[in-house]
């Protein structure tokens, strides 16, 4: 067997490009940005009024305040978001404004509404402690023009949805997805809305594996194919030239009828390694074409669920170089845990303090899938001690 750390490597060593594609940025959510995003404009591009009130001229505010005279404005108009930038003819005046808009000119602070009194086409402020330019966003105070607002290789979310906008991009440069097949194998299979004899099961892993390449905006077909190796080798003869990755689920244990790693040799696949030092899904097995990645997970629903996080996505978010920190929770209980394998716990996290905390869940094994509803990530416990107190701290993989 491979180590976990040895695994993991030689994984990421087999990271490929997928190249980049230009998509309309309002369908760009949860892509990974190829290109620099930059300012075509200062922000904002005008002093902006960041209150609905009054501008004036805050000297003439400060003499009247010094010297014990009303605070009075006469309005002499009123500047709305999107107009044209209008003047504050007399100082001693005030011009009524909306977020959003252009600061008049002459006037240089904004007071609120709620701290003045309209009457009659004056206004009268009510408070005396006034700051020069309040409510006013100044132009370029978030940016420059040309400064980079948003660095390649982000993921894009909301927030960046809304810079893209701003500048006009209609169209962003992303990473191209890989092209992604996953397969099933298996006669006790059958399909989710079919009901199943006493010797037989309904699909799961698939659309596991469908939804958690979900989470990355990976689209993937499906597909599930029969125990008869002839039939194994003709299919994935024909996928290994269509897809960039093969994610299989089950059949490449012990079992007479557990084909996959003949049929991948067979074909010219070559094995990076099968077996990994680790509880669940030790009998994982991963390859390669010149064109193609084969991740075949061990056909335990916990076995394939653990896998795909610990080693397809770390090797997705390498191929289109998005860096992704690594979390970490302190264990809530003793655990203990014999074997020489790292082992994968099922925790359910809650926060204390700051902190996060990880609290082991016992299932059933790796086959128990509806234990996965009742945690929230796996934490990593390494293979060099068999005891593990409470209070220490270690990795975590979350799904939830």
């Amino acid at each position: 067997m491979i180590s976990v750390e040895n695994a993991l490597q030689l994984v990421l060593k087999a990271t490929q490009d997928f190249g980049v594609e230009e998509i309309p940025f309002i369908k760009s959510v949860g892509r990974i940005l190829k290109e620099e995003i930059v300012a075509d404009r200062d922000f904002p591009p005008f002093n902006r009024v960041a209150m609905d009130g009054i501008a004036i001229d805050y000297y003439e505010f400060s003499s009247r305040l010094r010297s014990n005279r009303q605070l009075s404005f006469k309005i002499e108009g009123i500047q709305a978001a999107g107009s044209e930038q209008i003047t504050l003819k007399n100082n001693q005046n005030c011009i009524e404004v909306m977020t959003g808009a252009v600061l008049p000119n002459n006037a240089n602070t904004v007071i609120r509404y709620e701290d003045v009194t309209i009457e009659n086409g004056v206004a009268t402020i009510n408070i005396d402690e006034i700051n020069e330019k309040q409510n006013v966003h100044h132009k370029g105070k978030d940016g420059k023009v040309g400064d980079v607002l948003i660095s390649e290789n982000m993921k894009i979310s909301a927030a960046e949805i809304g810079v893209l906008a701003t500048v006009g991009k209609s169209l962003v440069k992303v990473a191209k997805q890989p092209k992604v097949m996953i397969i099933s194998t298996g006669d006790e299979l059958v399909g989710v809305d079919e009901f199943p004899l006493d010797h037989q099961i309904r699909r799961s892993n698939v659309f596991t594996l469908v939804s958690l390449l979900e989470r990355l905006n990976i689209p993937s077909e499906t597909a599930h194919i029969t125990d008869e190796k002839p039939i194994l080798k003709s299919k994935i003869k024909n996928y290994l030239q269509e897809y960039d990755v093969l994610l299989f689920s089950g059949a490449v244990s012990k079992g007479k009828f557990d084909f996959l790693p003949e049929v991948f040799d067979e074909l010219g696949v070559e094995k990076l390694f099968h077996k990994v030092a680790q509880r669940p899904g030790k009998p994982f097995w991963f390859g390669q074409t010149e064109n193609c990645k084969l991740f075949a997970f061990p056909g335990n629903p916990i076995s394939t669920f653990v896998n795909c996080l610990a080693y397809f996505y770390p090797w997705y978010y390498k191929s289109v170089n998005l860096k992704v920190e690594q979390e970490t929770a302190i264990l809530a209980e003793n655990v203990s845990f014999k074997p020489d394998l790292v082992c994968f716990l099922q925790v359910k996290l809650s926060t204390k303090n700051g902190n996060l905390i990880a609290t082991p869940i016992q299932g059933n094994g790796s086959g128990d899938l509806a234990s996965l509803v009742h945690t929230d990530a796996f934490i990593q416990l390494p293979n060099d001690k068999s005891e593990f107190k409470s209070g220490e701290v270690y990795p975590i993989i979350r799904y939830k």
